[in-house]
């Protein structure tokens, strides 16, 4: 066997192990390592040093013992070396009293003499608050709201040696939500409440109230919908916010008004022949009501009241159907009772629904005895589609998409009767297509459009359909943006929805129109003093131009169809702004700028000629500005002469001019650059 180990050192870091270092033995290929109490005794079989005894009790002074092994056997156990585990780990207990503070609590731990509790955020921002105590509780205030913190605890005992820690993580409850607002949906009777998020919330608890009515609604985002309010009502609306430390104080209850109810207790009557009398009891926050009254061939009048009461012109052999709505800022009361009444069977059997289309029903059933008309009636959605017909079949067309419908079929007899009691058949009818509500410019070429989402749990596809090419854009909201149009283009904008059910029709297209592009070249040149001409390409989707020369002396403007403009009441020698607008033919607007314009220095007025000779002339003109330099040309059949004076003078001869000849005399600015003026007035000498 091989020699006996001898221990380095032993100690203990964990409350359920001892570690063991010693030195290696010569030959030994296992070490047995033994701990023991008194009432229990551990080994464990290790390669080499150091070595490690797990399952041992926490605050226990044991008896730590080495063994070397090889082929031959075991040695004698070491000298024993008496090592104390350390401390078991407080278990705590912890929770969130207040949205700004942290509880934190745990039983006493057998030997320790004190606990040290460290807390902070999880997220790592922020300082760390350390606690020592001798007691099993304490809690940490001025916290952050809504956050993650991360709790740390261990004991001591009496020597100050650390124990086991023990790590929970705890949020704290959050803020109350802030910013609530309401929105009211007349026809679902039902609101939308919003709030800004609160930092932490998990959950948030709408309460909206009534007297005694409540209505709940829970939720993970930062609105709900509250179902099924109650007509004619005033409530009250406040919210809370949760995690999983705890709930928010509620927010400041605010109101809103509903809608009235549907106007009851109506009676319809004819108080002389032809005369159809309706009326109703009085709504609570009703303003005033419509009645509407459908005859059975289609023709639908309606009458407009503040009062209680309508009188209608009635035909005999008609079946009307009566409907009374009662109206206030909020909007319309829901559908009501709908009367008919007629000048009056068994139920139809056999009854069966086939669809022939996504929006059409085919019923049919078995004729029954004493019925001289039938009355199908599909309702469903946000009203009632009805079929009467003498026939024992009827199709129902146009119904609403995306909606079960409860389809029934009553007889009707002349003698002022019907069969209201037949069972219904449930049908449903597939996904609906989106109406497009708004298409808006959100820059140079892009555009947004809004639809109404009509569809649960729909992802609409938007189309930009037009000579330019095809783009797309795809959203499970209610708008999306399509990028990068060119300048100058028409399209038609069209949407559809898709769900698990299918693809609903293509909604109306919407055209659209980029404003047009703006001309790449624009060239200008003075026609005559006061005139200039202006030209410039083609600007793409362009139908007009209004171009415009603008300075502190006026302006000139022209519009046109056509690439080019003569602008008149131009002022000589003054700098102009050149711009352009391009107009399509539906009136978008594109404006562009352009490089500045100087028009022409005005022409010498009063230009009188003098003989000087039998071959001389001297040219006189009055001068618009002296700081500008004039040219005099004289022209004729034998030849044609010119004369500059200096600076400042405002006169010139021209001499050895052949005679028996007729000149004409033009005085005209002389310009830095470009062609000689030639539109100044010219003078005639012989």
């Amino acid at each position: 066997a091989p020699d006996i180990p001898v221990i380095d050192q032993a100690y203990s870091k964990l409350s359920n192990s001892i570690t063991v270092e010693w030195r290696a033995v010569p030959g030994a290929t296992n070490y047995m390592l033994t701990a023991e109490d008194g009432d229990s005794f551990i080994k464990t079989i290790v390669k080499n040093s150091p070595g490690t005894v797990t399952g041992l009790k926490p605050a226990t002074l044991y008896r730590i013992t080495v063994r070397s092994i090889n082929s031959g056997g075991k040695s004698q156990p070491s000298p024993f070396r008496k090592v104390k585990t350390v401390l078991a780990a407080p278990i705590l207990s912890v929770h969130s009293p207040s949205c700004d503070s942290i509880a934190v609590s745990w039983k006493a731990v057998h030997m320790a003499a004190g606990f040290s509790v460290s807390l902070m955020r999880s997220d790592g921002l922020g300082r760390m608050l350390k606690k020592n105590t001798t007691n099993t509780s304490l809690i940490f205030t001025n916290l952050d709201p809504g956050t993650l913190y991360t709790i740390k605890a261990y004991a001591w005992n009496a020597n100050g040696i650390p124990g086991d820690d023990f790590t929970y993580n705890q949020r704290t409850s959050p803020n109350a939500p802030v910013d609530v607002k309401v929105a009211f949906n007349s026809g679902a009777l039902r609101a939308v409440v919003s709030w800004m998020p609160t930092e932490g919330a998990l959950t948030y608890s709408v309460t909206v109230f009534s007297g005694l009515l409540k209505l709940r609604c829970n939720t993970s985002s930062a609105s709900c919908v509250v179902p099924s309010l109650q007509c004619g009502s005033e409530y009250y609306v406040s919210v809370i916010a949760y995690n999983d430390a705890g709930s928010s104080e509620p927010t400041d209850a605010i109101s809103f008004k509903t809608v009235p109810c549907a106007p009851v207790n109506i009676s319809i009557e004819e108080d002389e022949p032809g005369h159809l009398l309706v009326s109703w009891s009085s709504i609570s926050l009703g303003h005033y009501y419509v009645v509407f009254v459908k005859s059975d061939d289609g023709l639908e009048v309606h009458c407009n009241t503040s009062y209680t009461q309508c009188h209608f012109q009635s035909y005999c052999g008609f079946t009307y159907f009566i409907s009374v709505f009662a109206y206030n800022k909020a909007g319309q009361s829901p559908l009501g009772d709908v009367f008919n009444y007629t000048t009056a069977p068994c139920c139809p059997s056999d009854f069966r629904a086939v669809f022939m289309a996504s929006d059409t029903v085919q019923v049919t059933w078995a004729p029954v005895r004493g019925a001289d008309l039938y009355e199908t009636r599909a309702a469903g959605g946000s009203g009632v589609v009805l079929c009467r017909d003498t026939a024992t079949a009827c199709t129902l067309s146009a119904l609403q998409c995306s909606t079960p419908y409860t389809i029934t079929v009553y007889s009707f007899s002349e003698a002022r009767g019907s069969n209201t009691s037949c069972a219904p058949q449930y049908v449903a009818t597939a996904p609906c297509s989106p109406e497009i509500k708004n298409i808006s410019k959100e820059g140079l070429s892009v555009i947004s459009v809004q639809w109404q989402p009509n569809n649960e749990e729909a992802t609409y596809v938007v189309t930009a359909r037009g000579e330019a090419g095809l783009w797309h854009c795809t959203s499970t909201r209610n708008s999306c943006t399509l990028m990068d149009l060119p300048c100058g283009s028409a399209f038609s904008v069209s949407a559809i929805a898709r769900s698990p059910a299918g693809q609903s029709l293509p909604s109306y297209s919407i055209p659209l129109e980029t404003a047009p592009c703006c001309p790449n070249d624009l060239i200008l040149a003075q026609v005559t003093q006061s005139v200039t001409n202006i030209s410039w390409s083609v600007g793409r989707g362009a139908q007009t131009y209004v171009t415009t020369l603008e300075s502190p002396k006026g302006q000139a403007k022209c519009h046109t169809l056509q690439t080019y403009c003569l602008l008149g009441c131009i002022t000589c020698g003054t700098n102009y702004t050149v711009s352009l607008r391009a107009i399509s033919e539906t009136g978008l607007t594109s404006s562009c700028t352009y490089q500045g314009y100087s028009s022409s220095a005005c022409c010498p007025s009063g230009v009188k000629l003098y003989r000087l000779s039998n071959n001389g002339i001297r040219v006189f003109w009055r001068a618009s500005d002296e700081t500008i330099s004039y040219n005099a040309d004289l022209r004729g059949s034998k030849g044609n002469f010119s004369c500059t004076p200096s600076s400042g003078l405002s006169h010139c001869d021209i001499t050895k001019i052949p005679c028996g000849d007729v000149y004409s005399v033009v005085v005209a600015p002389v310009t830095d650059k470009g062609p000689k003026l030639t539109f100044c007035p010219k003078k005639t000498y012989s």
